[in-house]
Protein backbone atom coordinates (compact mmCIF):
# COMPACT_ATOMS: atom_id res chain seq x y z
CA UNK A 1 0.00 0.00 0.00
CA UNK A 2 1.54 3.30 -1.16
CA UNK A 3 -0.05 6.43 0.34
CA UNK A 4 1.24 9.76 -0.98
CA UNK A 5 0.75 13.24 0.46
CA UNK A 6 1.18 15.69 -2.40
CA UNK A 7 2.14 19.36 -2.02
CA UNK A 8 1.90 21.11 -5.39
CA UNK A 9 1.75 24.88 -5.18
CA UNK A 10 3.83 28.02 -5.71
CA UNK A 11 4.00 28.68 -1.97
CA UNK A 12 4.12 26.47 1.15
CA UNK A 13 0.97 27.68 2.92
CA UNK A 14 -0.94 24.42 2.38
CA UNK A 15 1.69 22.11 3.87
CA UNK A 16 0.74 22.52 7.53
CA UNK A 17 -2.81 21.37 6.75
CA UNK A 18 -1.83 17.78 5.98
CA UNK A 19 1.86 17.15 6.69
CA UNK A 20 1.02 16.35 10.35
CA UNK A 21 -1.33 13.66 9.01
CA UNK A 22 1.46 12.00 7.03
CA UNK A 23 3.63 11.86 10.13
CA UNK A 24 0.74 10.55 12.23
CA UNK A 25 -0.14 7.92 9.65
CA UNK A 26 3.38 6.53 9.84
CA UNK A 27 2.79 5.71 13.51
CA UNK A 28 -0.47 3.80 12.94
CA UNK A 29 1.19 0.45 12.30
CA UNK A 30 -0.59 -0.03 8.97
CA UNK A 31 2.50 -1.21 7.12
CA UNK A 32 1.80 1.32 4.36
CA UNK A 33 4.59 3.17 2.62
CA UNK A 34 4.10 6.88 3.34
CA UNK A 35 5.41 9.22 0.65
CA UNK A 36 5.59 13.00 1.01
CA UNK A 37 5.88 14.49 -2.49
CA UNK A 38 6.71 18.11 -3.24
CA UNK A 39 7.04 19.84 -6.60
CA UNK A 40 9.68 22.51 -5.97
CA UNK A 41 12.59 23.29 -3.67
CA UNK A 42 10.63 25.84 -1.61
CA UNK A 43 8.01 23.25 -0.68
CA UNK A 44 10.69 20.67 0.09
CA UNK A 45 12.44 23.11 2.41
CA UNK A 46 9.23 23.89 4.30
CA UNK A 47 8.38 20.21 4.68
CA UNK A 48 11.80 19.56 6.17
CA UNK A 49 11.50 22.61 8.43
CA UNK A 50 8.14 21.55 9.82
CA UNK A 51 9.29 17.95 10.27
CA UNK A 52 12.41 18.93 12.17
CA UNK A 53 13.97 15.90 13.78
CA UNK A 54 10.70 14.06 14.34
CA UNK A 55 10.29 12.08 11.11
CA UNK A 56 8.88 8.62 11.89
CA UNK A 57 10.38 5.56 10.25
CA UNK A 58 8.73 4.63 6.98
CA UNK A 59 8.23 8.18 5.64
CA UNK A 60 9.84 8.77 2.25
CA UNK A 61 10.40 12.20 0.69
CA UNK A 62 10.22 12.77 -3.07
CA UNK A 63 10.57 15.97 -5.10
CA UNK A 64 8.79 15.80 -8.43
CA UNK A 65 9.59 18.11 -11.32
CA UNK A 66 8.92 18.84 -14.96
CA UNK A 67 10.63 16.11 -16.95
CA UNK A 68 10.09 17.27 -20.53
CA UNK A 69 11.67 20.25 -22.23
CA UNK A 70 8.35 21.44 -23.66
CA UNK A 71 6.78 21.48 -20.17
CA UNK A 72 9.69 23.43 -18.72
CA UNK A 73 9.55 25.93 -21.59
CA UNK A 74 5.80 26.40 -21.27
CA UNK A 75 6.04 26.86 -17.51
CA UNK A 76 8.74 29.50 -17.93
CA UNK A 77 6.50 31.46 -20.29
CA UNK A 78 3.20 31.16 -18.41
CA UNK A 79 4.12 30.92 -14.71
CA UNK A 80 4.61 34.70 -14.26
CA UNK A 81 0.86 35.05 -14.92
CA UNK A 82 -0.71 31.67 -14.13
CA UNK A 83 0.54 28.48 -12.46
CA UNK A 84 1.31 26.34 -15.53
CA UNK A 85 3.89 24.15 -13.76
CA UNK A 86 1.29 23.19 -11.18
CA UNK A 87 -0.81 21.56 -13.93
CA UNK A 88 2.00 20.20 -16.12
CA UNK A 89 3.65 18.31 -13.27
CA UNK A 90 0.85 15.72 -13.33
CA UNK A 91 1.41 14.74 -16.95
CA UNK A 92 5.18 14.65 -16.55
CA UNK A 93 4.97 12.28 -13.56
CA UNK A 94 2.17 9.93 -14.55
CA UNK A 95 4.28 6.84 -13.87
CA UNK A 96 4.76 8.00 -10.28
CA UNK A 97 1.05 8.67 -9.75
CA UNK A 98 0.13 5.32 -11.35
CA UNK A 99 2.27 3.58 -8.73
CA UNK A 100 0.18 4.96 -5.85
CA UNK A 101 -2.82 3.46 -4.12
CA UNK A 102 -3.94 6.59 -2.23
CA UNK A 103 -3.24 10.27 -2.91
CA UNK A 104 -3.92 12.80 -0.13
CA UNK A 105 -4.17 16.43 -1.28
CA UNK A 106 -5.09 19.85 0.04
CA UNK A 107 -6.30 21.25 -3.29
CA UNK A 108 -8.39 20.19 -6.27
CA UNK A 109 -6.18 20.54 -9.34
CA UNK A 110 -5.05 16.99 -8.63
CA UNK A 111 -8.43 15.73 -9.85
CA UNK A 112 -6.96 16.05 -13.33
CA UNK A 113 -5.41 12.65 -12.65
CA UNK A 114 -8.89 11.15 -12.90
CA UNK A 115 -10.65 13.51 -15.32
CA UNK A 116 -7.89 13.74 -17.95
CA UNK A 117 -5.47 10.91 -17.24
CA UNK A 118 -8.02 8.30 -16.13
CA UNK A 119 -6.20 6.97 -13.07
CA UNK A 120 -9.43 5.41 -11.87
CA UNK A 121 -7.66 3.01 -9.50
CA UNK A 122 -6.22 5.88 -7.47
CA UNK A 123 -8.12 6.63 -4.26
CA UNK A 124 -8.09 10.39 -3.70
CA UNK A 125 -8.51 11.97 -0.27
CA UNK A 126 -9.16 15.70 0.16
CA UNK A 127 -8.12 17.38 3.40
CA UNK A 128 -8.62 20.96 2.10
CA UNK A 129 -6.63 23.92 3.41
CA UNK A 130 -8.23 26.43 5.70
CA UNK A 131 -11.77 26.46 7.02
CA UNK A 132 -13.16 29.64 5.57
CA UNK A 133 -16.50 30.61 4.10
CA UNK A 134 -15.76 31.44 0.45
CA UNK A 135 -17.97 29.77 -2.14
CA UNK A 136 -14.94 28.37 -3.98
CA UNK A 137 -14.45 25.98 -1.06
CA UNK A 138 -17.85 24.49 -1.76
CA UNK A 139 -17.77 23.90 -5.51
CA UNK A 140 -18.83 20.74 -7.29
CA UNK A 141 -15.29 19.39 -7.64
CA UNK A 142 -15.24 18.34 -3.99
CA UNK A 143 -17.78 15.60 -4.69
CA UNK A 144 -15.33 13.89 -7.06
CA UNK A 145 -13.01 12.81 -4.24
CA UNK A 146 -13.33 9.35 -2.71
CA UNK A 147 -13.04 10.72 0.83
CA UNK A 148 -13.13 14.27 2.23
CA UNK A 149 -12.06 15.48 5.66
CA UNK A 150 -14.10 18.25 7.29
CA UNK A 151 -12.73 20.39 10.09
CA UNK A 152 -16.18 20.56 11.68
CA UNK A 153 -19.94 20.63 11.10
CA UNK A 154 -19.93 23.95 9.21
CA UNK A 155 -17.82 22.53 6.40
CA UNK A 156 -19.66 19.19 6.39
CA UNK A 157 -23.10 20.80 6.17
CA UNK A 158 -22.17 23.13 3.31
CA UNK A 159 -20.49 20.31 1.39
CA UNK A 160 -23.69 18.28 1.63
CA UNK A 161 -26.16 21.06 0.81
CA UNK A 162 -24.18 23.16 -1.68
CA UNK A 163 -21.71 20.72 -3.22
CA UNK A 164 -23.82 17.57 -3.07
CA UNK A 165 -21.01 15.53 -1.54
CA UNK A 166 -22.20 12.09 -0.50
CA UNK A 167 -22.39 12.26 3.33
CA UNK A 168 -20.80 8.80 3.46
CA UNK A 169 -17.60 10.31 2.01
CA UNK A 170 -17.29 12.98 4.74
CA UNK A 171 -15.35 12.42 7.94
CA UNK A 172 -15.24 15.14 10.61
CA UNK A 173 -11.66 15.12 11.85
CA UNK A 174 -10.74 18.54 13.25
CA UNK A 175 -7.93 20.79 12.02
CA UNK A 176 -4.44 19.22 11.78
CA UNK A 177 -2.73 22.59 11.48
CA UNK A 178 -3.63 23.29 15.11
CA UNK A 179 -1.44 20.32 16.10
CA UNK A 180 1.59 22.44 15.22
CA UNK A 181 0.69 25.22 17.67
CA UNK A 182 2.22 24.76 21.11
CA UNK A 183 3.22 27.02 23.96
CA UNK A 184 2.84 30.76 24.32
CA UNK A 185 2.60 32.90 21.16
CA UNK A 186 5.91 34.37 20.08
CA UNK A 187 5.95 38.14 20.29
CA UNK A 188 7.78 40.35 17.80
CA UNK A 189 10.51 42.71 19.10
CA UNK A 190 8.40 45.77 18.24
CA UNK A 191 5.69 44.54 20.59
CA UNK A 192 7.85 45.38 23.59
CA UNK A 193 6.64 48.97 23.14
CA UNK A 194 3.38 47.94 24.80
CA UNK A 195 1.07 49.07 22.01
CA UNK A 196 -1.78 46.82 20.85
CA UNK A 197 -0.78 44.99 17.66
CA UNK A 198 -3.09 44.80 14.65
CA UNK A 199 -2.69 42.09 12.01
CA UNK A 200 -3.74 43.27 8.54
CA UNK A 201 -4.36 40.13 6.47
CA UNK A 202 -5.94 40.97 3.09
CA UNK A 203 -6.95 38.28 0.61
CA UNK A 204 -5.34 38.16 -2.87
CA UNK A 205 -8.54 37.97 -4.97
CA UNK A 206 -9.30 41.30 -6.71
CA UNK A 207 -13.04 40.64 -6.26
CA UNK A 208 -12.74 40.18 -2.49
CA UNK A 209 -9.60 41.87 -1.22
CA UNK A 210 -9.46 45.25 0.46
CA UNK A 211 -5.85 45.69 -0.65
CA UNK A 212 -6.35 47.08 -4.15
CA UNK A 213 -8.80 49.83 -3.12
CA UNK A 214 -7.79 50.64 0.45
CA UNK A 215 -4.58 48.79 1.33
CA UNK A 216 -2.19 51.71 1.17
CA UNK A 217 -4.63 53.91 3.05
CA UNK A 218 -4.57 51.28 5.80
CA UNK A 219 -0.76 51.32 5.82
CA UNK A 220 -0.77 55.15 5.92
CA UNK A 221 -3.10 55.11 8.92
CA UNK A 222 -0.77 52.89 10.91
CA UNK A 223 2.34 54.69 9.66
CA UNK A 224 1.11 57.87 11.34
CA UNK A 225 -0.26 56.13 14.43
CA UNK A 226 1.38 56.45 17.82
CA UNK A 227 -1.15 54.03 19.38
CA UNK A 228 -0.84 50.76 17.45
CA UNK A 229 1.70 48.36 16.01
CA UNK A 230 0.93 46.76 12.66
CA UNK A 231 1.78 43.36 11.28
CA UNK A 232 1.14 43.47 7.54
CA UNK A 233 1.01 39.80 6.53
CA UNK A 234 -1.34 39.39 3.58
CA UNK A 235 -2.33 36.04 2.11
CA UNK A 236 0.91 34.53 0.85
CA UNK A 237 -0.28 34.66 -2.79
CA UNK A 238 -1.05 38.40 -2.91
CA UNK A 239 2.48 39.45 -3.87
CA UNK A 240 3.57 36.19 -5.53
CA UNK A 241 3.16 37.54 -9.07
CA UNK A 242 3.06 40.96 -10.73
CA UNK A 243 -0.61 40.40 -11.45
CA UNK A 244 -3.21 38.48 -9.48
CA UNK A 245 -5.63 36.50 -11.63
CA UNK A 246 -8.73 34.75 -10.30
CA UNK A 247 -10.85 32.38 -12.37
CA UNK A 248 -13.79 31.52 -10.09
CA UNK A 249 -15.01 35.09 -10.72
CA UNK A 250 -12.68 36.31 -13.43
CA UNK A 251 -10.66 39.33 -12.36
CA UNK A 252 -7.12 40.60 -12.68
CA UNK A 253 -5.28 43.32 -10.80
CA UNK A 254 -1.80 44.43 -9.86
CA UNK A 255 -0.79 44.40 -6.18
CA UNK A 256 2.09 46.83 -6.79
CA UNK A 257 5.01 47.42 -4.46
CA UNK A 258 5.42 48.27 -0.80
CA UNK A 259 7.04 51.68 -0.29
CA UNK A 260 10.22 51.88 1.75
CA UNK A 261 8.61 54.26 4.27
CA UNK A 262 6.39 51.45 5.55
CA UNK A 263 9.27 49.01 5.87
CA UNK A 264 11.34 51.59 7.77
CA UNK A 265 8.70 52.30 10.44
CA UNK A 266 9.78 50.71 13.74
CA UNK A 267 6.20 49.82 14.72
CA UNK A 268 5.30 48.14 11.39
CA UNK A 269 6.34 44.59 10.53
CA UNK A 270 5.91 43.55 6.89
CA UNK A 271 5.97 39.94 5.72
CA UNK A 272 4.87 39.22 2.18
CA UNK A 273 5.48 35.50 2.19
CA UNK A 274 7.77 33.89 4.75
CA UNK A 275 6.73 30.72 6.57
CA UNK A 276 5.64 32.88 9.51
CA UNK A 277 2.88 34.39 7.36
CA UNK A 278 1.14 31.02 7.09
CA UNK A 279 2.14 29.01 10.19
CA UNK A 280 -0.10 30.99 12.58
CA UNK A 281 2.79 33.02 14.03
CA UNK A 282 1.00 36.28 13.35
CA UNK A 283 -2.54 35.18 14.11
CA UNK A 284 -1.18 34.09 17.49
CA UNK A 285 0.86 37.25 18.14
CA UNK A 286 -1.75 39.90 17.20
CA UNK A 287 -4.25 41.54 19.52
CA UNK A 288 -6.68 42.67 16.79
CA UNK A 289 -7.45 41.17 13.37
CA UNK A 290 -8.08 43.37 10.32
CA UNK A 291 -9.02 41.68 7.07
CA UNK A 292 -11.60 40.83 4.45
CA UNK A 293 -11.99 37.30 3.06
CA UNK A 294 -9.09 35.23 4.35
CA UNK A 295 -9.85 32.00 6.22
CA UNK A 296 -7.06 32.93 8.64
CA UNK A 297 -9.68 34.75 10.70
CA UNK A 298 -10.77 31.33 11.99
CA UNK A 299 -7.21 30.50 13.03
CA UNK A 300 -7.07 33.86 14.80
CA UNK A 301 -10.25 32.99 16.70
CA UNK A 302 -8.62 30.06 18.45
CA UNK A 303 -8.48 32.76 21.16
CA UNK A 304 -11.40 35.25 20.97
CA UNK A 305 -10.08 38.75 20.23
CA UNK A 306 -11.38 41.83 18.40
CA UNK A 307 -11.80 41.60 14.64
CA UNK A 308 -12.54 44.25 12.01
CA UNK A 309 -13.46 43.67 8.34
CA UNK A 310 -13.14 46.05 5.40
CA UNK A 311 -16.13 45.96 3.06
CA UNK A 312 -14.47 47.89 0.24
CA UNK A 313 -16.58 46.16 -2.43
CA UNK A 314 -19.87 47.11 -0.76
CA UNK A 315 -20.94 43.49 -0.47
CA UNK A 316 -24.45 42.71 0.68
CA UNK A 317 -22.98 40.37 3.24
CA UNK A 318 -25.25 39.89 6.25
CA UNK A 319 -27.31 36.96 4.93
CA UNK A 320 -24.55 35.59 2.66
CA UNK A 321 -22.81 32.48 4.08
CA UNK A 322 -19.67 33.37 2.11
CA UNK A 323 -19.25 36.25 4.57
CA UNK A 324 -20.20 34.33 7.69
CA UNK A 325 -16.93 35.29 9.39
CA UNK A 326 -17.88 38.98 9.24
CA UNK A 327 -20.37 38.39 12.04
CA UNK A 328 -17.39 37.94 14.36
CA UNK A 329 -16.45 41.62 14.38
CA UNK A 330 -17.08 45.13 13.15
CA UNK A 331 -17.57 45.72 9.42
CA UNK A 332 -16.38 49.07 8.07
CA UNK A 333 -16.39 50.55 4.54
CA UNK A 334 -12.87 51.94 4.32
CA UNK A 335 -9.68 53.00 6.09
CA UNK A 336 -11.26 56.33 7.09
CA UNK A 337 -13.42 54.39 9.55
CA UNK A 338 -10.47 52.58 11.11
CA UNK A 339 -9.80 55.01 13.93
CA UNK A 340 -13.32 54.82 15.32
CA UNK A 341 -13.48 51.04 14.84
CA UNK A 342 -10.24 50.54 16.74
CA UNK A 343 -11.51 52.79 19.53
CA UNK A 344 -14.59 50.55 19.79
CA UNK A 345 -12.68 47.28 19.49
CA UNK A 346 -12.20 46.52 23.17
CA UNK A 347 -15.57 47.83 24.33
CA UNK A 348 -17.38 45.92 21.58
CA UNK A 349 -15.51 42.67 22.20
CA UNK A 350 -17.77 41.36 25.01
CA UNK A 351 -20.64 41.36 22.49
CA UNK A 352 -18.59 39.53 19.84
CA UNK A 353 -16.82 37.07 22.16
CA UNK A 354 -19.82 34.75 22.40
CA UNK A 355 -20.40 34.94 18.64
CA UNK A 356 -16.74 34.14 18.01
CA UNK A 357 -16.75 31.16 20.36
CA UNK A 358 -19.88 29.76 18.72
CA UNK A 359 -18.47 30.26 15.22
CA UNK A 360 -15.20 28.60 16.18
CA UNK A 361 -16.98 25.59 17.67
CA UNK A 362 -19.18 25.26 14.57
CA UNK A 363 -16.12 25.46 12.31
CA UNK A 364 -13.74 23.16 14.21
CA UNK A 365 -14.63 19.89 15.88
CA UNK A 366 -11.67 19.57 18.27
CA UNK A 367 -11.25 16.76 20.79
CA UNK A 368 -8.55 15.52 23.15
CA UNK A 369 -7.20 13.43 20.26
CA UNK A 370 -4.89 15.36 17.90
CA UNK A 371 -6.64 16.14 14.63
CA UNK A 372 -3.78 14.68 12.61
CA UNK A 373 -4.27 11.33 14.33
CA UNK A 374 -8.02 11.49 13.63
CA UNK A 375 -7.42 12.12 9.92
CA UNK A 376 -4.84 9.32 9.76
CA UNK A 377 -7.29 6.86 11.32
CA UNK A 378 -10.05 8.01 8.98
CA UNK A 379 -7.87 7.41 5.91
CA UNK A 380 -7.16 3.84 7.02
CA UNK A 381 -10.76 3.13 8.03
CA UNK A 382 -12.01 4.50 4.73
CA UNK A 383 -9.95 2.14 2.59
CA UNK A 384 -12.08 -0.34 0.63
CA UNK A 385 -12.31 -3.71 2.29
CA UNK A 386 -10.35 -6.44 0.57
CA UNK A 387 -12.49 -9.29 -0.77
Amino acid sequence: MRICFLFNHDQPHQIAHSLPVALALATQGSGAEIIVATTNALLTHEVRRLCGNTVPAGVKFVQLGLRTAIARHLAKLVDPIAPAAKILVYRDNLDFFRSLDVLVVTEKTSLILKSRYHLDHLRMVYTSHGAGDRAIGFDAATSQFDQVMAAGPKIRDRWITETKVDPAKIWITGYPKFDLVAGEPKRLPMQHNGRPTVLYNPHPSPTLSSWYLQGRAVLDYFLSSDRYNLIFAPHIMLFQRKFVLTIDRFAIDRPGRIAAKYRAAPHIHIDLGSSASSDMSYTQAADIYLGDASSQIYEFLIRPRPAIFLNTHHADWEANPDYGHWHSGQVIPDAAALDAALDRALTAQPHFAKVQADMFAHTFDLTDAPSSQRVARAILKGLPKKP
